[in-house]
């Protein structure tokens, strides 16, 4: 199901919805420039999130964007590290509502 070229396919929603769209990419693309968080920091984020999320086109765009912003195979190591202490996580403290007391 995951194939890189289906997103070509995404111009039919900027076809389809023209204003909605234009709006995303462009919040798209200003939620990912420096800011009081580096490009770099935004793109481990998100490559953590993705991983979070498990969406392969994230995974995939979002780690060649932090690559290209200068993140390091230990940086990814790490922010591969971050988002699966958080899955783990979020299952060990929803084993809470599994007992009484």
């Amino acid at each position: 199901m995951h194939d890189m070229s289906k997103l070509k396919n995404l111009k039919h929603l900027d076809q389809g919805a023209p204003e909605a769209m234009k709006a995303f990419w462009a919040f798209d693309k200003a939620v990912f420039k420096d800011g009081a968080i580096s490009e770099l920091n935004k793109q481990l984020i998100a490559v953590a999130v993705a991983l979070t999320t498990q969406c392969p086109y994230c995974i995939e765009l979002h780690t060649t964007a932090a690559k290209k912003a200068g993140a390091t195979n230990a940086e990814l190591a790490e922010a591969a590290t971050v988002a699966a202490a958080i899955r783990a996580g979020g299952a060990i403290t929803h084993a809470a509502h599994l007992f009484e007391g």
